[in-house]
């Protein structure tokens, strides 16, 4: 396995497995979404893949950086795991603790001294990967709405 950059003959199965993270859209939607966030050049903005041995991609990252307030983040600017997707056979292997260790590099050499994330309440699993690569909570919150 490799962990490398993303790049614009990844966008279909990247693509795909952003659909499969988040379901709200389609592939072809985040497809765009990747074009206009990752292959524009923005340089807050990143995504590793993992790439197996035979080429097929099994894993993506996106990160920023964020400059203004991070819960639970002591400083400024933070590292900022956005997004993260492994498919299920190879989670457990060490694919996301790879995908994650770039972010921190990519972050550390951006001047950041923390790397921050979220997860859902009810996410235990991710949750649980979190503390396995290191990650200490730091609060948890519930959302509130009211239309107008």
């Amino acid at each position: 396995m490799k962990i490398r950059p993303a790049c614009a003959t990844d966008v279909p199965a990247w693509a795909a497995m952003r659909a499969a993270l988040w379901p709200d859209d389609d592939a072809a939607a985040h497809a765009a979404d990747i074009a206009e966030t990752f292959l524009a050049g923005e340089p807050n903005q990143v995504a590793f893949v993992a790439e197996h041995e035979d080429g097929r991609l099994i894993g993506f990252v996106e990160a920023s950086i964020r400059r203004d307030y991070v819960d639970g983040c002591d400083t400024s600017p933070v590292a900022f795991g956005e997004g993260a997707f492994i498919l299920p056979e190879w989670r457990g292997t060490g694919v996301g603790r790879a995908l994650v260790e770039a972010v921190a590099q990519w972050g550390r050499a951006r001047g950041c001294s923390e790397l921050a994330s979220n997860a859902l309440l009810d996410n235990s699993a991710s949750h649980a990967f979190h503390r396995a690569i290191g990650f200490e909570e730091t609060e948890r919150v519930v959302f509130f709405r009211r239309m107008l």
